[in-house]
C-alpha cells in the first residue's frame, strides 16, 4: 500500500513535506520550503521569520497555495514566477513568465545611468529630460529611473503586446511620480521624432547554441524573444548603436547591458558606428557587463 500522507497541521508540519519535495531541486529544501511560504503569506519571504512561527496552525486557504507553488518549484518553475513577483532595486514587481526576471547585473546598469546623468546635468534644469527604456520587459528599468531619478517622463518600448501588458500592470502598481508611457514596437522605432537625455537597454545578447547551453530553469520558463538576437548574439545591439544617436540630446547617453564574452567586439562596433566617447564598465562581478556611449556636447 502507498504510504499515507498525512495533512499539515502547523507550519512546521507543512514545511517539513515541502523540503522532502524539494530536495532534489538544486536548492536547500528547508530555506527554499520557508521563503516560498513567507512570500505566499505576504511578508518578506525572510526564512527566520517564518521559522518562528513554525509551531502555528498552517491556515487552509495558504497551506493549499503554498502546496501548489511547492510543487511548481518542485517542477523547476523559478521562484520568482512561483510566487508571482519580484524585487528590483527600490522595486517590488510584479512579474511571470511574459518577461525575464530582473537579475542584479541589471541593476547596476540602472546605477550607472544615475551616476552618469547626476555628474553631466545641467544644474540651471530642473528635470533630466526624457529617459527611454528599449525592450522594457516587466518595466523593472523604467521604473527605477522613474523613481530614483530626477527624469521629466520615462518611456519604456516593448515589442511583445503580452509583456507591454505586465510592464503596464507594474506601472499601475508602482504609481511612479513621474510619467511612465509604455509603448507597443520594436527597438527605436517607437521613439521616432524624441529627443532623449538617456536610452537604456537591456537587449536580447545571446546565440542560438548559447541559448541552447543555458540552465534548463531559463530556458524551458523564460521567453526566448528576450533572450536570443541573431546568429552573433550582436543584432539587437548593433541596431541599437546604429540608430540612437539622432534620438539623443547634446551629451545623450546610450547605455547597454551587454555579453561579457563579446564586450571588446561591442566597444569596437560603437566605435566603428560613430560613437566618440564609448567604453565598456564591469559588473559587480567583475566582469565586462555594460556599454556607456555618449555624443560629444555639440552633436
Amino acid at each position: 500500500m502507498p504510504e499515507r500522507v498525512v495533512a499539515p497541521r502547523t507550519i512546521a508540519d507543512a514545511l517539513d513535506q515541502a523540503a522532502g519535495r524539494l530536495a532534489h531541486v538544486g536548492v536547500e529544501p528547508r530555506r527554499e520550503a520557508r521563503a516560498l511560504w513567507g512570500a505566499l503569506g505576504g511578508g518578506t519571504a525572510d526564512p527566520g521569520a517564518v521559522w518562528l512561527q513554525r509551531e502555528r496552525p498552517a491556515p487552509a486557504d495558504l497551506l493549499q497555495r503554498f502546496q501548489h507553488a511547492v510543487a511548481q518549484r518542485a517542477a523547476g518553475v523559478p521562484f520568482a514566477y512561483v510566487v508571482g513577483r519580484t524585487s528590483f532595486r527600490t522595486l517590488d514587481l510584479k512579474v511571470d513568465g511574459r518577461a525575464l526576471i530582473p537579475r542584479p547585473e541589471t541593476e547596476g546598469l540602472v546605477e550607472l545611468v544615475l551616476q552618469h546623468v547626476r555628474a553631466t546635468c545641467d544644474m540651471q534644469r530642473a528635470t533630466w529630460g526624457t529617459a527611454a527604456d528599449i525592450g522594457t520587459g516587466c518595466g523593472c528599468i523604467a521604473l527605477s529611473l522613474a523613481v530614483e531619478g530626477a527624469f521629466e517622463r520615462v518611456i519604456a518600448v516593448e515589442r511583445s503586446p503580452e509583456t507591454l501588458l505586465l510592464a503596464r500592470e507594474n506601472v499601475a502598481l508602482v504609481k511612479p511620480r513621474v510619467p511612465v508611457e509604455v509603448r507597443h514596437g520594436d527597438l527605436l522605432a517607437p521613439l521616432a521624432g524624441e529627443r532623449c537625455r538617456v536610452i537604456v537597454a537591456n537587449p536580447p545578447y545571446l546565440t542560438e547554441s548559447e541559448y541552447q547551453e543555458l540552465d534548463p530553469a531559463v530556458r524551458e520558463f523564460e521567453p526566448r524573444l528576450a533572450l536570443v538576437s541573431g546568429a552573433e548574439g550582436l543584432e539587437a545591439t548593433r541596431a541599437l548603436l546604429a540608430g540612437a544617436q539622432p534620438l539623443l540630446e547634446p551629451r545623450g547617453l546610450l547605455a547597454l547591458e551587454i555579453d561579457e564574452r563579446r564586450a571588446d567586439l561591442v566597444l569596437r562596433l560603437a566605435r566603428e558606428l560613430g560613437w566618440p566617447r564609448a567604453a565598456v564598465y564591469d559588473d559587480l562581478f567583475g566582469r565586462p557587463r555594460y556599454l556607456l556611449a555618449g555624443l560629444e556636447e555639440d552633436t
